[in-house]
């Protein structure tokens, strides 16, 4: 991957925000750029269709996991 400007500025703003949002069109490096910046937070893709049932018939199981890591 080429290192961007824009995971710096995102790591910047993680510091003064608690959520940031992060746009694009498909295929233009969103993921990887957070995987990458953010790499010590677990990543889930809700396109995975048993993790996102999961998410939204039990919340609390769906974060659980991630809540005991951090």
């Amino acid at each position: 991957m080429i290192d961007r400007i824009a995971e710096n500025d995102a790591i910047r703003l993680s510091k003064q925000y608690p959520v940031l949002t992060i746009v694009g069109p498909r295929q233009s490096g969103k993921t990887t750029l957070c995987q990458k910046a953010f790499s010590e937070h677990a990543y889930v893709s809700l396109e995975n269709l048993e993790e996102r049932e999961l998410a939204l018939q039990d919340p609390k199981s769906f974060f659980r996991p991630v809540l005991k890591t951090h």
